[in-house]
């Protein structure tokens, strides 16, 4: 069994940053796209940032320039640095990582359970 912990939300100020980690544990043989979705009320879960195994990376156009998503390999982590934020950054952040238990195994999406980040003065 994979789980995922997300850690590092909270309440911020409007320019105030903010780290997101989400670490993967259980029976991990391989790991693939890494990445970090949102939730608002009302609206869709959204891509805020992708990163696949080669390094490369993708971002919403409403996050491009001020958040970095990385990931170690070694520790099955990925992280979102978040700067800059905004009032509409506020949403609930999932990661979601593709991995493959063992190496006869399928790859499956995994999701973490969801960390609030409200940005507020």
């Amino acid at each position: 069994q994979v789980q995922l912990v997300e850690s590092g939300g909270g309440l911020v100020q409007p320019g105030g940053s903010l780290r997101l980690s989400c670490a993967a544990s259980g029976s991990i043989f391989s790991s693939n796209t890494m990445g970090w979705y949102r939730q608002a009320p009302g609206n869709q879960r959204e891509l805020v940032a992708g990163m696949i195994s080669n390094g490369n990376t993708n971002y919403a156009d409403s996050v491009k320039g001020r958040f970095t998503i990385s990931r170690d390999n070694a520790k099955n982590t990925v992280y979102l640095q978040m700067n800059s934020l905004k009032s509409e950054d506020t949403a609930v952040y999932y990661c979601n990582m593709d991995i493959k238990p063992s190496y006869n195994s399928r790859w499956y999406g995994y999701w973490g359970q969801g960390t609030q980040v409200t940005v507020s003065s």
